[in-house]
């Protein structure tokens, strides 16, 4: 297999615009030649017949000095090399190799860099040996290229002499690039950032905020998921979230979140699936799955829930990056979709539960991330299509008598393996969002409740809980008391009390 032409001149590849004719490279080209059952990445490689390199949206081209021969091996060694590490491409594509060709590749530079890669890959991947002796020289190289990708700091394998920097293991392991959003993001140190804008705060107002923070995730929690809870319920949950990364994330700690999430349990099967799923709709006549998502099949949740626990804790005790390290598990985990209801609000509070674990949220602070993913609701929804939707084509399933999905063939990999880069910048986006915006938003606003309180106090010794309704009312009337209201409720005030009480409050709330 290894003489197979992989490289093609094209104008247009697989409904992607070309920046300009050109000849398909790499992690496409190998995609595409050997058929492989993959989505092809977000970035494809080109080489121009110009001496000239460039970036788009969705390709990067080369310019013709890189041409190489058209190999297998050669393709692969650009790929590694030039776009980083593809798990599910080299997984694919050591399923339809024999033994024979891929010994064959790491034999053509037995000690070279990408040849010990390669090997690496097929051993760790496979969790199998092939018949070559150890290596006795050559130093240690890393696995990732983390001028391309994050890694970690580390292991050392003495038999290939790598240095498997991969952050996960075998049975879940998303991979993010180093782009320069996220680069920024991270140089930023958002974590210090927070922690600076609220030291001059006053302790009372910052522990007051945590506990109307708290249940503004909760309510947002719910409400991304088109549900109105109960106060009690969304203050139950908010109290969970108040608790995130107290416990391990655990088989029984996720089952005993579910618990709490669904109230009604009437109709929802708890625990973990054992039976298909997807996010979509009916057909309105015949009740046929229209999904535009499909979940992990329920027979490899016993292989991907441990695999995506053990990658958490090991990524809580790295150097990796805590928004990067939610982002991985937290969508990895509603990419599984290991439960029949309630995988959504649990994914937001798995968020909550890595950054407080890595110790990115301090102060007693909740992080409302959910608040912030509910302002960019639409966002979050391409961001979710955007692992959901390629894969459908590789998806094959079957209607069941009560009109859900049956995975009739492999997908377990699609769940372990895959690029959570947009994703992980969406979270940034969505964690600077909280910083900026939501909780100094909230801070400040209770500054100026205590000063319109204290105005109050002072003019009129109104009790609390009605100082409380003078607020809600003028905030729900632009600053101004209804006639309603001073009819009702504030019969009490004279005309001018009112349009005084109505002065101060603008002035203070305008700031």
């Amino acid at each position: 297999m290894e003489n197979k032409p992989i490289s093609q001149e094209i104008s247009i590849f697989q409904g992607r615009r070309v920046p300009e004719k050109g000849i398909i490279i790499g992690y496409g080209a190998i995609i595409d030649a050997y058929n492989l059952q993959v989505p092809f990445p977000y970035h494809l490689s080109l080489i121009s017949k110009k001496r000239r390199s460039y970036n788009t949206e969705q390709w990067n081209v080369f310019s013709s000095k890189y041409t190489f021969e058209d190999t297998l091996y050669k393709h692969l060694i650009f790929s590694l090399k030039y776009e980083g590490l593809n798990l599910l491409v080299f997984k694919k594509l050591f399923e339809i190799l024999s033994v024979k060709d891929v010994l064959g590749l790491i034999q053509k530079e037995p000690t070279g860099l990408y040849s010990r890669k390669m090997w690496f890959l097929y051993e760790w991947l496979n969790n199998k040996k092939l018949n070559i002796p150890d290596l006795s020289i050559k130093n240690y190289v890393p696995l990732i290229d983390e001028n391309i990708q994050f890694g970690i700091e580390g292991t050392r394998s003495k038999r290939h002499r790598i240095i498997n920097n991969l952050p996960g293991n075998r049975d879940f392991c998303p991979l993010i690039f180093k782009t320069e959003k996220l680069e920024n993001y991270i140089q930023a140190n958002l974590a210090q950032e927070k922690r600076e804008s609220l030291k001059d705060f006053h302790k009372d107002i910052l522990q007051r905020a945590a506990a109307f923070l708290l249940l503004k995730d909760s309510r947002a929690s719910f409400t991304i998921e088109g549900e109105s809870p109960k106060s009690k319920r969304a203050a139950r949950w908010g109290i969970a979230i108040g608790e995130a990364g107290k416990n391990p994330l655990a088989r029984e700690e996720l089952l005993r979140l579910q618990q709490l999430v669904i109230e009604n349990k009437r109709f929802v099967k708890m625990g973990f699936r054992q039976q298909g799923g997807f996010i979509g709709e009916h057909y309105r006549i015949s009740g046929e799955p229209i999904p535009e998502h499909i979940s992990a099949r329920w027979q490899d949740l016993d292989s991907l829930i441990p695999g995506l626990l053990k990658t958490t804790q090991f990524l809580n005790e790295s150097d990796f990056d805590a928004v990067l390290a939610a982002a991985a598990i937290a969508f990895g985990f509603v990419f599984i979709h290991p439960f029949q209801d309630g995988n959504g609000r649990i994914h937001r509070y798995i968020i909550h539960h890595v950054l407080a674990r890595k110790q990115f949220t301090q102060q007693g602070l909740i992080f409302p991330v959910s608040a912030s993913i509910l302002d960019h609701i639409d966002d979050y929804r391409r961001v979710l299509q955007k692992y959901s939707h390629p894969l459908l084509d590789f998806i094959d399933w079957k209607t069941t008598k009560d009109n859900n999905v049956e995975v009739t063939n492999e997908t377990i990999d699609y769940y372990r393996y895959f690029d959570a880069t947009p994703q992980a910048e969406f979270l940034y986006d969505c964690v600077y969002d909280t910083i900026q915006n939501i909780i100094p938003q909230e801070v400040k606003y209770l500054e100026k409740y205590d000063r319109f309180k204290r105005f109050i106090d002072d003019e009129f010794e109104m009790p609390d809980k009605m100082v409380a309704a003078l607020v809600r009312f003028l905030e729900q009337n632009q600053g101004r008391l209804s006639i309603r209201a001073r009819e009702k409720e504030f019969a009490g005030l004279t005309n001018i009390e009112v349009l005084k009480i109505e002065m101060v409050y603008n002035e203070i709330f305008s700031e």
